[in-house]
């Protein structure tokens, strides 16, 4: 049997599944929990609410098998290309090895700024931090900043800087002290347009509240480009590189985490990258039907290209990882969402679900009305954290009670014949994730979990995870918008763009 024969065959077997609901193959399957659950570490997955039985499970197996997982992920893991349409590796697992060369850079960086060494103007202590990137470059590290604020130092603050609106980069420098505030410009091409013109606003802000060129002693640069970095005016000794290896939705990991490492310290620093690695470790290690990555992973393919479930809802019932949905959203639709393959063809299989969600509770009054009632079933990964950090048990409790009765709800449903708009139809997948607690470690080990995913996914789809040529041209098309809103060029555009920017240009100069 071959690929085409096993993907035919799952084709059936969807056809097959379709009339038996979750709770009859939990009654047809007394060993369920055993094949759809697994532990590692800090971390608890159970997938047994997944809608599929073992024979499903084999054959899904049977084309990861088919698909050379285990072998593409130790080519990934060594360090051999595997962005083809870039001629690339993806070195993301090796930087967060302990031997790594950023890995004494970041290290050094930190120590000298907490015991005093790296200052601001006039020898004064470093208390803050602007973070200025957008997506890989800052959104990553932001959902690690508001994670961890139990774990962080409080002597070093970060704010993060995205948009391009001016809304973003004046909140993040009001009420600052410029003099004991550093700015890290992170751009793996140092070209992207929204953080070079923050980063413009923040370099004038310096230089206009110290004098002279005082950016060059406080503005770093994190980026592949060290020559654009140079151009711009960052001194260099103060560019800090990551391998061009790292794609940027995936560069938490390097020193794009630079300014996470400063507000973690080296320790608690250390220890999110250990998470990590203890995931790559199994990824590594463990057969294919024992590996997390890899059945959650079989799990959305399965939902995807046969049971017809295009979305998937991320719900985390803790407030801190309110922005893991947002990042998930990033993670899996800007490398995932491809229709050509790794070998330029039309891709038959789709790898990138859309992805959305909220934390819980707040997701219950917000789109749950959807998941319960809809007549589209959308997928929903829970996850809880089971140990109490806030010093309140009772609402620990609540949240991890609503969770358990949300996904009791939406597999097992409620019917009602007298009042049909009360009926619950039930039946609805979701994959339940508790963690232990949310410290370092374990956030780690729950990133690295979905980045993983996110990859074997592609490669089950013949996709290439590691590229985004799908972002550029609306950025060029930006730039000749904006020459034209400037005055600078006088393209013409369809009817509706020249209407709406003559309506633009005319309100403005109202």
């Amino acid at each position: 049997m071959n690929e085409h024969d096993t993907l035919r065959a799952l084709a059936k077997a969807a056809n097959r599944i379709k009339n038996t609901s979750l709770s009859e193959l939990f009654t047809a399957d007394s060993k369920r929990m055993e094949k759809f659950a697994v532990s590692l570490a800090g971390m608890y997955a159970d997938f047994s609410r997944q809608k599929l039985d073992g024979e499903i499970l084999e054959q899904l197996l049977k084309y990861a098998e088919q698909r050379s997982v285990p072998e593409f992920i130790k080519k990934m893991a060594g360090g051999e290309i595997v962005n083809s349409s870039e001629n690339l590796p993806a070195n993301h697992m090796s930087a967060r090895q302990k031997n790594n060369k950023s890995a004494k850079l970041i290290r050094e960086f930190v120590t000298n700024l907490h015991q005093g060494i790296i200052t601001g103007f006039g020898g004064r202590r470093i208390s803050h931090i602007v973070h200025i990137g957008i997506g890989g470059s800052e959104l990553g590290s932001r959902l690690v900043y508001d994670a961890l604020k139990r774990s962080r130092d409080p002597s070093v603050k970060v704010r993060f800087v995205s948009n391009i609106d001016a809304a973003c980069i004046s909140d993040a420098l009001s009420g600052l002290d410029p003099a004991s505030t550093l700015v890290f410009v992170v751009s793996k091409s140092f070209s992207t347009a929204e953080t070079i013109s923050n980063a413009k606003i923040a370099r004038d802000w310096l230089n206009q509240h110290l004098g002279g060129n005082a950016y060059t002693k406080q503005m770093y640069a994190i980026t592949a480009n060290s020559e654009e970095a140079l151009g711009f005016g960052i001194d260099p000794e103060k560019t800090l590189s990551f391998e061009n290896g790292i794609g940027g939705r995936f560069s938490l990991w390097s020193t794009v985490g630079l300014s996470l490492a400063a507000s973690l310290g080296n320790t608690g620093w250390q220890q999110l990258l250990a998470g990590a690695e203890v995931m790559d470790q199994h990824l590594l290690q463990t057969p294919l039907q024992d590996n997390l990555p890899v059945l959650s992973a079989l799990i959305s393919f399965w939902n995807l290209n046969f049971l017809k479930m295009p979305a998937r809802a991320i719900v985390p019932y803790a407030q801190r990882l309110s922005l893991l949905p947002l990042w998930l959203q990033q993670l899996v639709m800007e490398s995932n969402g491809k229709s050509v393959t790794n070998t330029g063809k039309s891709a038959e299989l789709l790898a990138a679900p859309v992805v959305f969600g909220d934390a819980g509770t707040n997701a219950q009054h917000a789109f749950f009305q959807a998941l319960h009632q809809a007549p589209n079933p959308v997928p929903v990964d829970f996850i809880g954290v089971v140990k109490d950090s806030e010093n309140y048990p009772g609402q620990a409790k609540s949240l991890l009670a609503n969770l358990l009765a949300q996904s009791i709800a939406l597999m097992n449903g409620k019917q009602n014949s007298q009042n049909t708009q009360t009926n619950f139809p039930g039946d609805r997948p979701s994959t339940t994730i508790l963690l232990d607690e949310l410290n370092p470690f374990n956030l780690g080990c729950l990133l690295a979990y979905y980045e993983h995913e996110t990859v074997i996914l592609a490669h089950l789809c013949h996709i290439n995870p590691f590229d985004q040529w799908g972002v550029e041209l609306g950025k060029k098309l930006a730039v000749q918008m904006q020459n034209r809103l400037d005055g600078s060029a006088s393209t013409q555009y369809d009817m509706a763009t020249e209407a709406m920017l003559k309506h633009i240009i005319r309100r403005h100069d109202q």
